[in-house]
């Protein structure tokens, strides 16, 4: 490891002048480098710290619940989160504003930033999210008896098929992390497979699939219709929403949309695209009902997570642009199947596992959202499929963050 950190900072800084150069012309730059570089400035922690890292949006999100856990069942203990790209970082802001006690990057995998960035954080343990494996940080922690774990953890069928080709040097990586803990048994077994001791390895869920069941008592006179929320919609998707459902609505009458977009100020735009469909809509902040409407537009805060519980499945926006989508789970766990666009990078992994099931349709034109739309109205053996296919889901991925909870009890 000796020779490898010497390497690894040689080559740093032959080539971060040349990647500093192709940042600045991608108008991309280098957001956090000082951080990354180990040249910041952390608050006094004390010696009780622990460090969560997810490298960007998805993995950050990730980690919401299990750090509000940790909060709540480790009160002496600092929080520190950390990530390695700027949306990360802005995410971690947002969210974390109120529980985390400092908020950084993660640093380059490079001794004199590891160094520095642990001599200042000294962490009581260290989690990462999902599978980065980085040498040096690792070697060091191992040296500064700092416990190293990897949480959530996974590995794509491409980058298994890379590290398998370097298997001994992957072997000594991993020796140097106390444990690694993985969303599938199938990734466990990759794991093991490049040189991960069995022993060190345990299946432990997926963090992302600990999402609870609001306790809601909802009226909005839906109950003996065939309910479908657009949730979290943005501009663009309105438009192939409504033109599907008007469409659909001429073979399934008793169906009824309740529209919500994710920037309540475009609800006058919105107003003016389904007033093109002819039919009767209402909003929620009226207290307007499916009673006498077939349109209902979500114009108030905080109540798409609850209006799920409601409905018989979801299109979840976000998807049909390249915002990434966003999170379906918040349907999925009441048991109602979900509709996506294309664009899911913030959660691809979550709809590799729905997807590979009825509980998730990923579709990738508008005909092909409304077709899938109607089999979900008009099938009943399908949709009941859907359904359990939800339940099994949650069934086999629940308890991740009770599972890490519990090994922290044994280490701290």
């Amino acid at each position: 490891m000796f020779i490898y950190g010497i390497l690894s900072t040689i080559i740093f800084l032959v080539l971060l002048p040349f990647y500093y150069l192709v940042r600045v012309c991608q108008k991309k730059y280098l957001y956090g480098w000082k951080e990354k570089l180990g040249f910041f400035k952390a608050p006094l922690l004390g010696n009780k710290v622990i460090m969560l890292h997810g490298v960007s949006v998805g993995e950050v999100i990730a980690l919401e619940n299990l750090t509000k856990k940790i909060k709540e069942s480790f009160p002496e203990y600092k929080i520190v989160i950390t990530t390695g790209t700027k949306t990360g970082q802005d995410i971690a802001k947002k969210k974390y504003a109120e529980i985390a006690d400092f908020i950084t990057y993660f640093p380059f995998d490079i001794p004199f930033a590891v160094n520095s960035f642990l001599n200042k954080i000294t962490p009581s343990v260290v989690l990462i999210a999902e599978t980065e494996l980085w040498p040096n940080f690792a070697y060091i922690c191992k040296r500064k008896n700092i416990p190293l774990y990897v949480i959530n953890g996974r590995i794509s069928d491409s980058t298994f098929n890379t590290y398998k080709k370097v298997k001994i040097f992957f072997k000594h990586i991993l020796s140097n992390y106390a444990g690694l803990y993985t969303q599938s048994i199938e990734d466990r077994e990759k794991l093991i497979s490049i040189g991960a001791n069995p022993d060190k390895v345990e299946f432990m869920g997926n963090l992302k699939f600990d999402v609870k069941k609001l306790d809601v008592s909802i009226d909005i006179g839906s109950t003996g219709y065939k309910l479908i929320i657009a949730g979290s919609t943005h501009k663009g998707e309105d438009e192939i929403v409504l033109h599907a459902f008007k469409n659909i609505k001429q073979q399934v009458q008793n169906a009824k949309l309740l529209l919500a977009s994710r920037h309540l100020e475009r609800i006058p735009d919105i107003i003016e695209l389904v007033k093109t469909t002819g039919l009767p809509f209402g909003l929620r902040s009226k207290g307007d009902t499916f009673k006498d409407k077939d349109i209902i537009l979500l114009d108030t805060m905080g109540e798409l997570g609850k209006m799920y519980a409601i409905c018989d499945f979801a299109f979840i926006g976000g998807s049909f642009n390249n915002t990434g989508g966003h999170n379906p789970l918040e349907a999925v766990v009441y048991n109602k199947p979900v509709i996506t666009g294309p664009s899911i990078h913030n959660f691809k992994d979550i709809y590799s596992i729905l997807t590979h099931t009825n509980a998730g349709k990923l579709v990738k034109t508008p005909k092909e959202f409304e077709n899938h739309m109607l089999k979900l109205l008009t099938d009943v053996s399908f949709y009941k499929s859907a359904q359990n296919d939800c339940f099994k889901i949650f069934e086999s991925q629940k308890g991740a963050v009770d599972f890490v909870i519990n090994k922290l009890k044994l280490i701290l």
